[in-house]
């Protein structure tokens, strides 16, 4: 089709569209002409090369488009090339892109090469036609959701897809009962058609035809009828009407929805950040985000990072008493539970380093202050459980529910598989300080601030009994009162075991309030323990005083009565879940309250 000069001063900008499947070959250089062509020509747009062909959207004045498709057609095998034609009072294009890219049209499905072989093509006034008379046919549209949101043909099916390679999973959700009916496939200018009508032949579609030109074409043949809207296009226009003018489209820049007038009416929209399409509420952001932070937790543990052998360094600082010991005789010392023999065969293997991972001779004098690494080779931890789950998030807090085993802190054969490691890990370059401590058995809440500045606030409301801290846990033993407390004292300094006892004579004031909640058939109660105060192991302590060890608490007296809960755990299951807590926001005083869902040996 011979194309007709502009002569409409108030549309000055050619806008052409344009593509042909040939093979074309020495790409790089092509390229390179091509863009200093288009820059000596003051033309923007985009081309794209491939050795399967080209395909481009360009705009400029009159004269320098038709001089490009000139150019273009003097190339072996793009002489048939042909364009379709728009106007616009301004330049839709910022700059001039020539890319060499695998495919013009990204597909991704080998075998398909519209240069040899594609679907054969209904002219646009054959398919109006068609339309006018009601013939039974289907048609398909082929483009992305966005895209058919914008306009589309009356009674259109749309494809269903969010990008062009999604289109063989869509054609696969295709009613059986179409492989044998007339389809007619379009999109924006034919070009996503001419692989898209081989690829649906190959899957037993046996009347397939696609609208040459694409919608494009069919505007400038038929006009608008039988199609309802605009037609999205990509550059700056965002759409064109069916007189091929430049709509009153435009496009989310957070979401790229294209937007009808009356979407920019709604108050939703606000340019640059949201439209009717991506707006989310505060709270839906919020979950938004934790859903986000939860799938980088995961993520982050699998595998575990302590299933990696790798070197772990263990420090110890020099401390006055050790002022000019050898270092055999130091870590004999501080590390009495380890024979001298350990510590010299330590030396031996090169395992006792100085600061700077030198190695240090069992004989070699240190002094106090020194900073020394016990290394202990390419070791492997033990596996922990992996299911932790943020709960909530501000700019002050995180909030977590933990699960067991899974030590909080480094320390014994825990390195890497530790709550810490793994905040460290997702919220990197922040470095998160939980408020308070769980042990590696006890599931439930954990509090953590984001910098000191919360921490300190945090950490000293829970020093001074302001948190309010429930405890789901199960118990042996069926107690006669349904409310009843502790106040046993508990010793200050663990024992050889590492356990704490009840001291009454010299132990640090404690107090638990209990209230049973079932009387299980099993003979095991569920109780709600609430600690006014805050010492190590209380409420495992105060139970097993009590004569009612916790589920699990082999420390403190009871039977190992339940499966454990993760494969390779040493320890079995403690049944000792932090519930609910409630405190002061550290940033700015609200009173705040949260909850971890119960486990399973906690539910009623």
């Amino acid at each position: 089709m011979k194309h007709v000069s502009n002569t409409d001063p108030a549309l000055p900008i050619v806008n052409i569209a344009a593509y042909r499947f040939a093979p074309l070959q020495e790409l790089q250089s092509l390229r390179t002409e091509l863009l200093a062509f288009c820059s000596a020509h003051h033309l923007r747009g985009t081309i794209l090369l491939s050795t399967e062909g080209i395909n481009l959207f360009v705009a400029g004045d009159d004269a320098a488009i038709e001089s490009l498709l000139t150019r273009l057609r003097a190339i072996p095998g793009l002489e048939p090339l042909t364009a379709k034609y728009s106007y616009t009072a301004t330049q839709p294009f910022r700059r001039m892109l020539v890319r060499i890219k695998r495919e013009i049209i990204a597909f991704g499905v080998p075998g398909i090469d519209p240069a040899q072989r594609t679907s054969p093509k209904i002219a646009p006034s054959q398919l109006k036609a068609w339309l006018d008379e009601g013939r039974q046919i289907t048609l398909l549209d082929t483009r992305n959701d966005y895209e058919v949101k914008l306009g589309t043909f009356e009674n259109a099916l749309p494809a269903g897809v969010d990008h062009f390679r999604d289109f063989p999973a869509a054609v696969a959700k295709l009613p059986e009962k179409l492989k044998d009916e007339t389809i007619v496939m379009f999109c924006t200018g034919g070009i996503r058609c001419e692989k898209a009508g081989p690829y649906m032949e190959s899957q037993g579609f046996r009347h397939v035809l696609q609208l040459d030109g694409g919608i494009l074409k069919y505007f400038e043949e038929c006009g608008g009828a039988h199609y309802r809207g605009d037609c999205f296009v990509f550059d700056q226009r965002v759409g064109v009407d069916p007189s091929l003018h430049m709509s009153d489209a435009a496009q989310c820049f957070n979401c790229l929805s294209p937007l009808t007038a009356e979407e920019q009416r709604d108050p939703r929209y606000v340019p640059g950040q949201s439209c009717p399409w991506c707006y989310r509420t505060d709270q839906e952001q919020a979950a938004e985000r934790l859903q986000s932070r939860n799938r980088a937790i995961q993520a982050a543990m699998d595998p575990l990072p302590g299933s990696v052998p790798a070197d772990i360094f263990r420090p110890l600082r020099v401390p006055q008493e050790c002022d000019g010991l050898t270092v055999l005789q130091t870590f004999t010392r501080l590390l009495a539970h380890r024979s001298v023999h350990y510590w010299a065969e330590e030396c031996l293997a090169g395992n006792i380093l100085n600061s700077e991972h030198q190695r240090l001779d069992a004989d070699a004098p240190v002094r106090a202050g020194d900073h020394l690494l016990h290394r202990h080779p390419q070791m492997i931890e033990p596996d922990v459980a992996r299911d932790v789950t943020v709960l909530y998030e501000d700019e002050a807090l995180v909030v977590l529910n933990k699960p067991a085993p899974l030590p909080m802190h480094a320390g014994g054969r825990f390195t890497r598989n530790t709550l810490q490691q793994l905040l460290d890990t997702v919220y990197r370059p922040q470095k998160l300080k939980p408020a308070h401590r769980l042990d590696a058995n006890t599931t439930g809440l954990v509090i953590a601030a984001r910098n000191r500045h919360f921490a300190g606030r945090l950490q000293t409301a829970f020093a001074e009994g302001r948190v309010s801290k429930t405890y789901l846990v199960r118990v042996q033993g069926h107690p006669s009162q349904d409310e009843f407390r502790c106040d046993a004292p508990i010793g200050r300094e663990p024992g050889a075991s590492g356990t704490r006892e009840v001291d009454e004579r010299d132990g640090a004031e404690a107090t638990t309030l209990f209230t049973v909640l079932e009387r299980s058939a099993d003979g095991t109660s569920l109780l709600e323990a609430k600690p006014l105060t805050g010492r190590t192991n209380q409420i495992r302590i105060h139970c097993a005083f009590l004569g009612f060890a916790v589920v699990g608490d082999a420390a403190y007296g009871a039977d190992d009565t339940l499966p454990r809960l993760t494969k390779n755990i040493d320890e079995p299951p403690l049944c000792l879940h932090a519930w609910q807590i409630e405190f002061s926001h550290p940033a700015n005083g609200e009173r705040v309250s949260f909850i971890a869902p119960p486990p399973d040996w906690a539910k009623r």
